[in-house]
């Protein structure tokens, strides 16, 4: 069956069908998944029941996985491939973390508008985040198409925001959150690293702005200033017009562009409840810096 895609949201995200990523990819598909990821910026696969190794090998047959997880307490880890992240409420046991776990209030994080792996030097080009055990309610992702944001910018606005650098880490994103207890390797693995507030995406020629909670100062200003306008800039971009609520079901794969995108989680009962999330993240080609500016 050739790739068949439903168009989810007026302006980006898209439901793909017609293939079954538990196989290799046939001829010419991740092409058309590419230029599908162009236009959408956010692919919904319904129905893939991957394991581990099914999950990691349709990541490789996109692009360059990434080899470092960005979390605290990283040794503890329950899954099999250490480049895939846990993005669940579980211990490596499997019971649901302790109400005042590091990890757990780490995880909390992800609740802010943000970019995958934006605090790395190098960061992320796609998310693939897979749906293993979904609770009853609660614990959407919501995505935030961030060209459509930068067309509905008025012209002052682009000329001031065109030439700008942040910095970002993990440290900054959560501090919003009042979390601060890292290790001394933790804090040297977090350091923060710059990054262009504006982008031109390589295979739209579309450009977007580059957001994320991880952003702590923005270069050249006070960071007062500095912040405030990123919390102004993400008010307007993540208006309810430019965002789509994903509401999981099981072996749902959901795919993403962070080059373009922003992306947060919703709460859910996470005493009570499971939920297991499993994501294969790609590498982008180089740092912001050193790609064409917009």
């Amino acid at each position: 069956m050739p790739l068949t895609l439903r168009p989810l949201h007026p302006l980006f995200v898209a439901e793909a069908t017609g293939v079954d990523l538990r196989q290799p990819l046939p001829p010419g598909i991740a092409e058309e998944i590419h230029r599908a990821m162009d236009q959408y910026a956010v692919l919904v696969f319904p129905g893939q029941a991957l394991d581990d190794d099914q999950q990691m090998d349709f990541g490789r047959q996109l692009g360059t996985l990434e080899p470092t997880r960005g979390t605290v307490d990283a040794h503890k880890h329950r899954l099999k491939h250490q480049e895939m992240n846990d993005i669940s409420n579980l211990d490596t046991d499997g019971k649901l973390l302790a109400a005042d776990d590091r990890r757990r209030m780490f995880a909390l994080g992800n609740r802010l508008w943000h970019s995958d792996s934006s605090f790395k030097p190098t960061p992320a080009m796609y998310s693939m985040l897979h749906a293993r055990v979904i609770p009853p309610e609660g614990g959407e992702t919501e995505f935030a198409d961030m060209r459509a944001a930068w067309d509905a910018l008025p012209d002052k606005a682009k000329a001031k925001l065109k030439d700008l650098v942040a910095w970002h880490s993990l440290i900054y994103s959560r501090a919003q959150l009042g979390f601060d207890e890292y290790t001394p390797e933790e804090k040297k693995a977090f350091a923060p690293v710059p990054q262009r507030m504006v982008r031109r995406h390589p295979g739209s020629g579309r450009v977007s702005i580059y957001l994320s909670s991880h952003i702590g100062r923005v270069e050249g200003m006070p960071v007062p200033e500095g912040m405030a306008m990123i919390r102004d800039l993400t008010e307007f971009a993540t208006q309810r017009e430019f965002v789509h609520s994903h509401r999981w079901t099981q072996n749902d794969l959901v795919v993403w562009d962070n080059r373009c995108t922003l992306h947060r989680a919703r709460p859910f009962e996470d005493s009570t409840y499971p939920r297991d999330m499993r994501r294969v993240t790609l590498q982008d080609v180089a740092p912001t810096l050193e790609q064409a500016a917009a």
